[in-house]
Order: structure tokens, then sequence, then C-alpha cells
């Protein structure tokens, strides 16, 4: 079972403002119109698993525990078999557009994981160790900074800080890179965990300057193609806007589109690049994770190193891997990752020994007195995979 530090008692942070809430602070924490009807997932384009006598559907079961007025998509399947995909709510309240398996979200934090992949497919393509130091792509490291790693950012135990500055502040790649490292470390290389976002933006100026390409057009070539993710990127996929979920805020009032907030170009800037701010549908992370149970990204030793635990995360019942945290469980070892604002929550979780993956996503998360998604984070994600267990049992 997932586990959030926020169910543990610790003191909750303050949310950002930025597409990114970290993966620690949202464990320190751990539309439509608003009736009973609002919440029904429209699951037109899902095929149905096969029920089990007794055994309560997913669909039933997030009609039964989706707050009213809440929106967003589920995803669920086991193995390469989709077990059920629908939307709930609205993905934007003024057109009445219905929240569907293809509606557009940002995926947020989650887009470490593909990141830390792109790593890895440079590791498998002889252009960079994860041993090596950071000097080597980054330049003249100032002392203090020169023995950080490559995996030392991955883990998150670089010493770096959390973040430099706002998300949309503008920040090109090579400004990112000195204020990074003129910034006081939190501590030594190596020595402690520390969630951070920094970490992942020079991850991807290292795909940068190891590959020869842009961060985007890299994991676009090299990741998203092999895996068949058309709707997956930053601006690449060039989505029509009506398919883009208008994010709300907890008040209910529209924070319009990921794409309406400052952005360069190609892109999000590099205080969001690469540690967060990407953009998907329920159907292409369905299509990442049947890409992660075969060799069609990754080769079988680097899906091992992006998934073993490496580090101990300060009160989580788990580690970080590459990009994923790490829990051992029941259900064998579990892979997940979450992602989240002031607007939005997303959790993506795959079971290793079974192949049971759980993702889901709101474009309208907290509602002042009515829900907050992340009090129920871990029992949805974890209600969703025991009904896909129950639907089919036994191997596919």
């Amino acid at each position: 079972m997932l586990e959030v530090i926020g169910h543990m008692g610790l003191p909750r942070c303050r949310r950002t403002r930025a597409a990114v809430t970290t993966l620690a602070a949202l464990l320190m924490l751990g539309s439509c119109a608003e009736d009973g009807d609002a919440r029904r997932p429209d699951t037109a384009s899902a095929p149905a698993a096969p029920k089990a006598r007794g055994t309560e559907s997913v669909a039933d079961y997030l009609h039964r525990v989706l707050p009213a007025g809440v929106s967003g998509t589920v995803i669920a399947a086991r193995g390469d078999e989709l077990a059920y995909c629908g939307g709930f709510g609205t993905a934007d309240r003024a057109s009445g557009t219905p929240a569907s398996c293809g509606t557009v979200y940002d995926v947020m934090s989650i887009t470490k994981q593909f990141t830390a992949a792109a790593i890895l497919k440079l590791e498998v393509m002889g252009k960079l160790r994860v041993s090596d130091r950071i000097s080597r792509f980054l330049g003249p490291v100032p002392e203090g900074k020169r023995d950080i790693t490559i995996d030392q950012l991955l883990t998150h135990t670089s010493g770096l800080v959390e973040a430099l500055g706002d998300d949309y502040q503008p920040v090109s790649r090579d400004e990112l890179v000195r204020r990074a490292m003129a910034s006081k470390p939190r501590s030594a290389p190596g020595a402690e965990f520390h969630y951070s976002n920094t970490g992942y933006s020079l991850l991807a100026v290292i795909v940068e300057k190891a590959s020869g390409e842009g961060y985007e057009p890299f994991l676009a070539r090299h990741l998203f193609s092999p895996a068949g993710m058309e709707r997956t990127g930053y601006v690449l996929p060039r989505w029509p806007r009506n398919l883009i979920a208008v994010e709300y805020d907890s008040e209910g009032h529209s924070q319009g589109r990921p794409v309406d907030h400052p952005w360069a170009a190609d892109g999000p800037y590099w205080h969001l690049r690469g540690n967060g701010g990407m953009l998907s549908t329920a159907r292409d992370m369905f299509r990442w994770h049947r890409a992660l149970l075969g060799d069609g990204v990754l080769p079988e030793e680097a899906r091992r190193k992006l998934f073993a635990p490496r580090v101990q995360v300060p009160g989580l019942d788990g580690s970080y891997g590459y990009g994923w945290a790490v829990r051992e469980t029941s259900a064998g070892r579990t892979v997940w990752h979450n992602g989240g604002n002031d607007w939005s929550l997303a959790y993506l979780s795959r079971s290793l020994r079974d192949g049971v993956l759980v993702h889901w996503v709101s474009n309208h998360a907290y509602r002042d007195g009515k829900w907050n998604l992340e009090d129920q984070a871990e029992e949805l994600t974890q209600g969703i995979a025991d009904r896909v267990r129950a639907a089919r049992r036994g191997p596919l």
C-alpha cells in the first residue's frame, strides 16, 4: 500500500504556485456542475475489465468514493492489458468539455521519471555514466560542488536547493546552471536526501550536453516515439487547445491551461524544465507503462537501475530510485511518483511483480471546505489497484 508522510502526522508544507509541487512537499502533506452525477466516470472509450462475481468494478468504486464536483481521468492496467480508462467531471467547465482518456494534463513532477530514463538511455548509448561528476558536462564547478555526480542528482542527494525561483520566471539554460553553481548547498554531496527540482533541471541540461539535442527532442526521439507516445511533451505534439484541461483553484476559479502560463517558444523556462511541466494523456501514460515492461525504451539492466531503491527518504516507508519512489509491499516492489500544484494533483503507481498500473490526475484537486484529494490519494490509488487485481485473477 502506498504511504504518504502526511498520513503520519508530520507538518504540512505550503503548496507552491508552481506546476511541480515536489514529492517531498506532497509527502509532507504526505469542472462540472457540483452534483452527484458529475463525478460518474465517462468510460465510453475504455474496455471493461472482466469482473469477478461479488467484486466492485473500478468504475463503481470511483463513483462511490470521488467527491462530487471533482474532475480528472483515471487509467488502470495489469501488464499490457488495459483494465479501465475513464474521465470524471469536466476538462473545461466553460465549454462543458468532459474529461476523458484523451484529455491532455500537466503531469507535473511525474516528469522526473522521463528525465531519469533519458539519462539511462544516454548511458546505454555510451554518452555518459551515472557515476560521472557533473563537471564533465556543466563546465567549471565551484569547490563544494565538485564531487556531485549524476547519480546524486537522480537520487536527490546532491545537496542542491529545492528550487531557485518561480517556475515561470524567464531563465535560460546557462543562467540556471550559473545560479545552481552559486547557490548555497543544503548538505555535502551524497550526505543527505533533499528533494531538488533544481537537480532535475540540471539533469535536463546534461541530457542536452551529452546528446547534442534539445531536451524535449531527445525524449521524443528516444523515449516517446519508441513507446508510441504521440501526445506527450512540452510543445512538439501541438495538441488542439481544446484537448488541454483547464486547471481550477480551491475556490473553483479557472487558472487557465498549463500552456497559458509564461513559457519559452520551445517549452517551459529552466526552473521548470526537466523536473516538471510535461503534458500527457492517460492513454500515453499507459503506453509508457507498457514500454517499461519490455526492452522497447530501455534494456532490462537499465530498467533495473531505474527502479532500484537507492536512498531512504526521511519520514517515508520507502526509498527513492531514479525518478521513482520505491516501496516493498505485500504485492511486491511498487514504484510510484506524484506531482501537484495549487490546482492539480497526479499519481502514477506500478507494481513490478504483477504489472498493475494505476494513474490518475485531477485538474481540480482542491475545493475549500469540500474536498482535498491529497487526503485520500493513498486510499484512492490502492483502491483502484485492488479492484484491478480482483477483477482478473491469475496470469494474463
